[in-house]
């Protein structure tokens, strides 16, 4: 995010394109404020709020009808000035007669003395003020300047907007707007730093091992730093403390889940079940879940849950429509939405049927290449970073992995298995291609004893097929160029070598993977990345020579000293002799 900020005015260039995408937001340039200039007809208060920028859409996203009437932006992370405050104020208690302005303030020193000295300036005016002060941080709970104001600012205005736009007056919204920040408590981790604006490099360094466990909205180290964990134990950890510390819950709760800027959309969504599962497990209703990034520390990778316990008719309040640019979620659904897919109707050229489970060796070849992907996972990782996306191990790794569940659970073959997860189960571009090379490999490479025969046609029509679906020809850097040498030589196995044939196909295979690393890639995502795949093997043709290496392995064990380890697969290392070491060979070239 702080890559792309404008070496000169950045925050007055972000409100100028707030004002310019919003036509109901005004913009003041000097002294800088923001001013919502169509407001609700009953709306008696003026409610004003600001800080720091860098903490967007807090709060200008809730600026317009049913939420702020003005907002007060500072430099990055840094109070706004007494003087902003105060023309803001103005200004928006005489957008309309109003009896009042409502100063919504962040625990923050400077928040609160700016703040304070601007209302010192409305009051000599002869404009009433009063004031409501967020301090929901539990990672703050004994300090002796109280707890730091962060996500609960969002359900504080979305109330007060609500409230204020009914006709409450200044000490009614006072004094809600108390209650909520009092039945508040939020709670935030990161894993990285947001980067600094003026560096352009991390404000400070976390291990991969390490989770920053308590951290500030304006990239303050947290007191402690933890081990992650999983996802889920680190929510689970977190609520614990948050329903310790709010009030009861008899009325259920509001739960927010904040990105803090570098964190996917995917990833909130995620950890917004766990906590709905977590709040729900422990018998606390949960009236609404907002999941999204509403409090930022710039780029930060991080999130926080917020709690508010919910009094009689706060519910209300908070499914009130609004008109401001962040639109926040309703009441949230009691359980997920379950569908149950329709039947399809059965096709002419549906899959066989599943093959009964043979006496022996029906497991070996699925349960080798589980084997070698838990190892090979991060090397496909790595080299499908290089030439595409990233996700080719994940794909593959994880299809094998569920494959392996799916024979536990039904029973099937470990290429039946193979063959129904790839092709149902598993997406990309790996999904139906490798789904065509296990169906035709189905039953033959679950066989005790190798057909070889069997096998050369079943690669070959692999082949035919791979290629009549992905247009790829041998010379593209694709995964034919591993599945073809494969086919020629088992196809050429002459019955002196039948012995061999399955570790020579691996062989055939390996060599081709390898020769991709030389080959521009004209097919799959490696063609749009330009030279960057130039000297990185193929992932998909390595991928094919795991599974040689897997048939070879499982069918001819006594060669297995002829093949090279997974680094010499994967990274083109090769073993030494005798142990499980190993060591360079050649190097692909790494970008």
């Amino acid at each position: 995010m702080s890559y792309f900020l404008p070496d000169d005015e950045a925050v007055l260039t972000a409100c100028r394109g707030l004002a310019l995408t919003h036509p109901g937001i005004g913009l003041c340039t000097d002294p800088l404020y923001l001013l919502a200039t169509r407001p609700a007809r009953r709306r008696r208060v003026a409610l004003v709020a600001g800080g720091g920028a860098g903490h967007e859409p807090l709060h200008t996203g809730l600026l317009g009808r049913g939420g702020l009437d003005a907002v007060v932006p500072g430099a990055v992370f840094t109070s706004p000035g007494s003087a902003q405050i105060a023309a803001a104020s103005r200004a928006a208690a005489a957008l309309r007669p109003r009896d009042g302005v409502l100063h919504i303030v962040k625990n923050y020193t400077g928040d609160r003395i700016n703040f304070g000295l601007a209302a010192d300036q409305l009051r000599s005016a002869g404009i009433p003020v009063a004031e409501v002060v967020v301090d929901d941080d539990l990672a703050t709970d004994a300090v002796p300047t109280g707890r730091r104001g962060t996500g609960a600012a969002v359900v504080v205005e979305k109330l007060l907007g609500a409230l204020a736009d009914r006709g409450a007056d200044l000490d009614g919204l006072a004094e809600l707007g108390g209650r909520v920040a009092g039945a508040s408590r939020s709670l935030a981790v990161c894993a990285r730093a947001h980067t600094s604006p003026v560096g352009r490099a991390p404000a400070f360094r976390l291990r991969p091992d390490e989770l920053d466990y308590g951290i500030g909205i304006h990239g303050e180290r947290a007191a402690h730093t933890v081990r992650p964990g999983p996802v889920g134990t680190v929510v689970t950890r977190m609520l614990h403390r948050l329903l310790d510390a709010v009030p009861g819950t008899a009325q259920g709760v509001i739960a927010v889940i904040s990105g803090l800027g570098g964190t996917s959309e995917l990833e909130l969504r995620a950890i917004s079940a766990l906590v709905h599962r977590d709040l729900t497990a422990q018998g606390v209703h949960v009236h609404a879940l907002a999941a999204g990034t509403y409090v930022a520390a710039l780029d930060m990778a991080g999130f926080s849950i917020t709690l508010t316990a919910l009094e009689p008719d706060w519910a209300s309040l908070w499914d009130h429509p609004t008109d401001t640019p962040l639109r926040l979620p309703g009441a949230a659904a009691a359980a997920a939405t379950t569908l149950i897919p329709a039947a399809a109707p059965a096709a002419a050229d549906a899959p066989p049927a599943r093959a009964a489970v043979p006496a022996e060796g029906s497991r070996a070849f699925l349960d080798e290449l589980h084997r070698i992907c838990l190892r090979a996972h991060p090397d496909l990782t790595e080299l499908d970073q290089a030439t595409g996306d990233g996700d080719f191990g994940d794909n593959f790794c994880g299809g094998v992995a569920a494959a392996v569940r799916l024979a536990d659970q039904q029973g099937l073959t470990g290429t039946n298995a193979l063959a129904e997860t790839f092709r149902d189960r598993v997406g990309g571009s790996s999904g139906p291609l490798f789904g065509v090379l296990f169906t035709a490999l189905a039953p033959g490479a679950d066989r005790p004893t190798a057909d070889i025969p069997a096998l050369a046609g079943a690669l070959r029509r692999a082949l035919n097929r791979i290629t009549a679906i992905g247009g790829a020809c041998p010379g593209d850097c694709t995964l034919v160029d591993a599945l073809a040498p494969a086919a020629e030589a088992l196809a050429a196995t002459a019955p002196a070598e039948s012995g061999r044939a399955v570790t020579n196909a691996a062989l055939a295979a390996i060599g081709g993977a390898h020769g991709t690393a030389v080959l521009t890639a004209r097919r799959g995502r490696a063609s749009y990345t330009g030279g960057h795949s130039e000297g990185v093997p193929d992932p998909g043709a390595v991928a094919v020579a795991l599974v040689l290496t897997a048939l070879a392995r499982v069918h001819e064990p006594h060669l297995a000293g002829d093949l090279p380890g997974l680094h010499g697969i994967t990274r083109g290392t090769t073993p030494l002799a005798g142990t499980r070491d190993e060591t360079p060979a050649r190097a692909f070239k790494r970008h």
